[in-house]
């Protein structure tokens, strides 16, 4: 990396799983710097929905270095969800046809219920399949399947905890890591969100900020991708034995049922 910048620039490990990312300060300037990333990160950045990007730049090993804007920031509390500017700022993203003409032409295929179900359905072991809230679930989404339909498919990030919304300090809201970004209903977002989120008793009021009215449908679909995600989440903590965490996603499920 130093070379790239000159080595009067200080660069340290962003940390993150995949060890590709980085922070680079000289003097005021300051960059987050990226191995390998999407070409998706161009148009995020052109619609401003992440830090601006600086530059790309290709080295003779092909691999391709990104350079953001650093900003200080902070991510957003828990009750800072159900501000205005996360309802409006959901909204641009689901209705933003340069993200949805990117992915597709990435060649990322749309998700729908029942290819969601399926995955879903070969994490769940007989161990797993023992629990009643897991039985139970399992059940529910099999039953739904063939009524969570959307008209619209939309790009959804996947992933809308609320560590991964940055308040710049001059008041600009980002969504960051778009790892998971999907083509799919947009109740997989809005479902996430709420439930997490919102006291069900401002949902109504929430989704009006959003654009859209608290329909039986939509209601349907939300608690459906919900469920799907908590059972999907179940497995991978089992999988990777984080078993406190994932007793605690059956906690979750039960509270949901």
């Amino acid at each position: 990396m130093e070379h790239l910048l000159g080595i009067e620039w200080e660069i340290v490990p962003a940390g993150g799983a995949t060890g590709k990312a980085f922070f680079a300060q000289y003097e005021d300037q300051k960059l987050f710097l990226k191995r390998n990333s999407s070409p998706f990160l161009a148009v995020l950045s052109a619609e401003g929905l992440v830090p601006k990007l600086v530059w790309t730049k290709r080295l003779e090993t092909g691999d391709v270095i990104t350079a953001q804007q650093w900003l200080n920031g902070r991510e957003l509390s828990p009750p800072e969800m159900n501000d205005e500017k996360v309802a409006k700022l959901l909204r641009k993203i689901h209705l933003s046809e340069p993200l949805l003409g990117m992915l597709s032409r990435l060649g990322i295929k749309p998700i729908l219920a029942p290819s969601f179900l399926h995955m879903v359905q070969q994490g769940l072991d007989t161990d797993l399949m023992q629990i009643q809230s897991v039985k139970k679930s399992a059940e529910f989404l099999a039953k739904e399947v063939n009524n969570i339909k959307s008209e619209k498919l939309v790009v959804c990030h996947g992933d809308v905890n609320h560590n991964n919304w940055l308040l710049s300090e001059n008041n600009q809201l980002y969504l960051i890591d778009w790892d998971g970004a999907m083509i799919g209903d947009p109740a997989m977002d809005l479902g996430l969100l709420l439930y997490w989120y919102i006291p069900e008793g401002d949902w109504s009021a929430w989704l009006k900020l959003y654009g859209i009215d608290a329909t039986e449908d939509l209601m349907l679909r939300m608690k459906w991708y919900v469920i799907a995600h908590t059972l999907a989440s179940i497995h991978w903590h089992k999988k990777q034995s984080r078993f406190p965490e994932m007793k605690r996603w059956i906690d979750y499920l039960d509270k949901i049922l």
